[in-house]
């Protein structure tokens, strides 16, 4: 991966016709009627591949991660007809060829709704099955060779038990500074200590916000950086989140665009970015990117979610 990964006029355009092309057909950005009833094929894929390649990331990634969505929109009718609802945590890998467009699972989980299912273990099933489908579409597996989504299904009376928490780190936004750069995002921002030795922090920062490259409608997170090697200037990486508060990109490609820049910049030995967006549609969309295998963050909540 080489050269600046900032966004320029060209990649600006390129950005708009590959997400035009993986949109085509999708419901964002347009009048929706509500359906009823069991429609994967409105899961709408977006390939991953073509807002990598501006990234400079070919078919080997730089990175292992998932993308941690949950469905607060979620209900359906049990054997007997009385309706049901529970909370959903998806866990996506990162290495899926495509991505599931926002407003079309929201069509496809509210189209469930009037669904009789035997169990909730019925219901996860389906949309196991509907989702690793779509997500791998174009991949040439045979169902039974898919690699299944993950899905955790919260029922009500754990409800009270789910935990608001605030990413844990040293916060960026203590620092008194001045900001002026607000997109395309500047990687140029970016400064380590390469000449020193090594450190290991954990540092975050709330004023992460971007724009959906479709409707243009703000989006809005938190973020996470952890990483070993030479020490990041602070006031540096601030700034670089700071722009990108005009930046039209979908919350996935934003974090691997983050990664992407500090791997470049700051040469980290090991690195994790993990933002957390709030909610839209009764979805939030939390992406999280690493140079190394780990566990998967915690899927849980901040106080803005």
């Amino acid at each position: 991966m080489t050269g600046d990964t900032r966004p320029n006029a060209a990649d600006a355009s390129r950005m708009v016709e590959s997400t035009a092309d993986g949109l085509a057909g999708a419901p964002l950005g347009k009048p929706s009627v509500a359906v009823s009833g069991h429609r994967p094929e409105l899961l709408h894929p977006v390939p991953r591949a073509p807002q990598r390649r501006l990234l400079g990331v070919g078919d080997t990634l730089p990175f292992v991660g998932a993308d941690l969505w949950t469905a607060y929109e979620l209900s359906w009718l049990n054997a007997r007809g009385k309706p049901q609802v529970a909370i959903a945590q998806l866990l996506v890998p990162c290495d899926s060829p495509n991505l599931v467009e926002s407003k079309s699972l929201k069509l496809y989980l509210n189209g469930l709704a009037d669904l009789r299912f035997d169990s909730a273990d019925a219901l996860r099933e389906t949309v196991v099955q509907d989702l690793s489908a779509a997500l791998w579409r174009g991949a040439g597996l045979p169902p039974e060779r898919l690699p299944r989504v993950g899905l955790t299904l919260i029922a009500p009376d754990a409800f009270d038990a789910q935990p608001v928490h605030e990413l844990d780190g040293l916060s960026l936004d203590r620092l008194d500074i001045e900001c002026s750069d607000y997109g395309p995002p500047r990687p140029e921002l970016l400064t380590a200590a390469l000449d020193e030795q090594p450190v290991e922090e954990v540092l975050t920062s709330r004023l992460l916000r971007s724009n959906c490259l479709v409707t243009g409608q703000p989006d809005w997170g938190s973020v996470q950086i952890r990483y070993h090697g030479p020490q990041i200037d602070q006031a540096g990486l601030l700034r670089y989140l700071v722009s990108y508060r005009n930046h039209s990109e979908f919350h996935e490609h934003c974090v691997e665009r983050i990664f992407c820049d500090i791997r470049q910049r700051c040469r980290p030995a090991r690195l994790s970015v993990y933002a957390r967006y709030t909610r839209r549609g009764g979805l939030d969309i939390n992406p999280w990117r690493a140079s190394h295998p780990a566990p998967p963050p915690p899927n849980l909540r901040t106080a803005r979610q």
